[in-house]
Order: structure tokens, then sequence, then C-alpha cells
């Protein structure tokens, strides 16, 4: 399943956040990281994360959770909609 989670530093945490990730990387355990994106000049960003196992999701979070704040929403590509669309409106 793919999942895109939108990520928010919280006010006074970037600098402990960004030292953070140039030390680990931020590795993503038991998912495939398709991408991460940083919105320039902001202090956000999105993951997209396939994976079969949702905990992966949770604990990614909380590992980072002193540092921001999460949004997690499953996504479908065209290919997974179009049959689930065309069943409704078909």
């Amino acid at each position: 399943m793919l999942y895109i989670q939108h990520w928010q530093f919280k006010t006074g945490y970037h600098e402990k956040a960004a030292k953070k990730f140039l030390e680990t990387q931020a590795p993503y355990p038991r998912a495939n990281m398709l991408g991460r994106y940083h919105g320039p000049g902001s202090l956000e960003g999105w993951i997209i994360v396939e994976t079969d196992d949702p905990t992966a999701l949770y604990e990614h979070a909380a590992e980072w959770g002193e540092f921001m704040t999460w949004n997690t929403t499953p996504v479908f590509t065209d290919d997974q909609a179009g049959p689930l669309v065309a069943k409704t409106y078909g």
C-alpha cells in the first residue's frame, strides 16, 4: 500500500532535527521509501512510502515526533483507483 506522509517542524526544533537527519539520513524501517521531498523555504515536506506494514509508518513518525508533526494519508495509483471508480460509476 502507498502512503503520503506530510511532516512539519515544530517551532524551535528545526536545527535539532536537521542535525539528527544529517547524522542518520532518517532511514525508514520495514518500508520502501519512494521519495522524500522538502518544500523550499518552508519547514515542511512529504514522504512517499510503500509498505504492507503500517506500523512502520507509526514507528518512523514516533521516532521523529519530538521534532515534527505528521499527517499520514493512504493513497492509490490511477491503476488501482480506476477499477474502483468503474465499479461505482461504470
